[in-house]
């Protein structure tokens, strides 16, 4: 019979006091209805993760093979565990195989075991991992790192549910369900020959999409206080609350590194804390990336289109065509073409006005779109491919370019070095424009100019 299980802890609320308290918290949760205790702890209670959350009380209780994408450091090991847990073979064993972690020469051994003899060194029979995991889960990390030639025994077990031992004879048959994990376009890699496409689509049954921190702003500052609490207990520091300006700061970081990189530096933090408030070396956060150039919306806007309409060959309608990748009408993304001075031919596009310098992002773990991060010249040549496939539309590029560039700028929309002067618009038109693409930052650069105590969220 399901339980409720909870899978999130909520700090309290931040009030007017310049430190956020840890010890005499009350947690508030947010809980799923998933399955029986036993649940690995999942902090959050985004809609995007929710969404996950939504997508693992699905498939769990089926046997469909389950593929989750995400950038590293997001977890997807934990949703791996909790698919198994919420599963009827959580009573089962749960394997795990890291395919990037065992040389390839050793990891077909690793996976389906060997008999005695079967190589050099081999001197006794080993039993290997899909015969471990027997009426149980077999989770495959970093399946993007597996070597061709194993593909396709991969393929045969996961379809026929039998095996032979390396250097066997006899036929084993196992009944295991087999989750995988990557942060690589599996796609972009069977285009490459890089993954057998059989198994790619053998494995992608039930995608799962886990998103990056970036994407869930509203979770980081209750994973500081999670893992805050966490290793101020383990560490036996007397640690009775954090820095409301060290939160501010860290809810505001974009981390690349998403939840490990996160947690690694709270504890980092807690480690050389010396006192009851917990906080840090700010100034690495303020800063943040900064492209090498302003680059204003215009700029981006005309990149955006370049890109869409060299990877359409020049359609601008249709189901196909850049006007419906990029979201917009075809009469409208014309209008916008001519405005931004943009022709296209059979065979070429060709910008009309002078090239605009738009440096890429510094961060190469940061999904940047094409808004910030592609030239003029790089769209008309040979664009960079996404590293997760998704095909931006110019509101979604739009609302990531103003959101990097108002972060780059401390939350300041008017005046000199303002978000407004780098983008080239007037200050309403960027507030407009935020309001419309809800657009959300902490004006901390504002309160720290007039020293005023105010770090709550702000809609401009």
């Amino acid at each position: 019979m399901a339980t409720q299980a909870s899978w999130a802890t909520e700090a309290p609320e931040v009030n007017d006091a310049a430190f956020f308290e840890i010890e005499d918290a009350t947690p508030a949760e947010v809980a799923l209805e998933l399955c029986d205790s036993g649940l690995p702890r999942i902090v959050g209670k985004s809609a995007a993760l929710r969404r996950v959350l939504g997508m693992v009380r699905i498939v769990a209780p089926t046997d469909a093979t389950v593929l989750i994408n995400g950038e590293t450091g997001t977890g997807k090991e934990l949703i791996a565990e909790a698919i198994h847990k919420c599963s009827e073979r959580s009573n089962g064993p749960f394997v795990k195989v890291n395919c990037a972690a065992i040389p390839a020469g050793l990891l077909e051994s690793e996976l389906f075991g060997h008999e005695r003899g079967a190589y050099t060194g081999a001197v006794t029979r080993s039993i290997g991992r899909f015969e471990r995991a027997h009426r149980g889960t077999l989770f495959l990390d970093e399946i993007g790192d597996l070597p061709l030639e194993l593909q396709p025994k991969i393929l045969r077990v996961i379809q026929e549910r039998q095996f032979e031992r390396l250097g066997g004879a006899a036929t084993i048959h196992t009944d295991v369900r087999v989750i995988c994990a990557t942060h690589r376009n599996l796609a972009e890699m069977v285009d490459d020959l890089e993954f057998r496409g059989d198994l790619f689509y053998r494995l992608s049954v039930f995608p799962v999409e886990l998103p990056p921190l970036r994407e869930r702003p509203e979770d980081i500052r209750l994973l500081i206080h999670h893992f805050a609490m966490d290793y101020a207990a383990r560490l036996r520091k007397p640690i009775k609350g954090i820095s409301e300006e060290f939160m501010t700061v860290l809810a505001r970081h974009s981390w690349p590194g998403n939840v490990r990189e996160l947690q690694n530096f709270i504890e980092r933090a807690v480690i050389l804390s010396t006192g009851a408030l917990l906080s840090g070396p700010l100034p690495e956060f303020r800063r943040g990336p900064k492209p090498s150039a302003p680059v204003t919306l215009e700029d981006g806007e005309r990149s955006q289109i370049l890109q869409t309409l060299h990877q359409t060959q020049g359609v601008v309608g249709g189901p196909n065509g850049a006007a419906a990748r990029l979201g917009v009408k075809r009469t409208t993304l014309i209008s916008m073409m001519k405005r931004l001075g943009i022709t296209f031919g059979q065979n070429s596009l060709l910008p009309v006005r002078a090239e605009a310098s738009i440096p890429i992002s510094e961060d190469p773990n940061l999904r940047i779109p094409p808004l910030s991060g592609i030239s003029h010249q790089d769209a008309s040549s040979a664009p960079p491919k996404s590293r997760v496939g998704r095909v931006w539309t110019l509101a979604e590029a739009e609302r990531v370019h103003i959101s990097e560039v108002v972060e780059m700028t401390n939350g300041l929309i008017a005046g000199k070095g303002g978000a407004a002067e780098v983008l080239g618009v007037p200050p309403s038109t960027l507030r407009n424009r935020m309001r419309k693409l809800d657009i959300r930052v902490r004006s901390l650069a504002t309160c720290e100019r007039d020293r005023i105590a105010h770090s709550s969220e702000v809609l401009v």
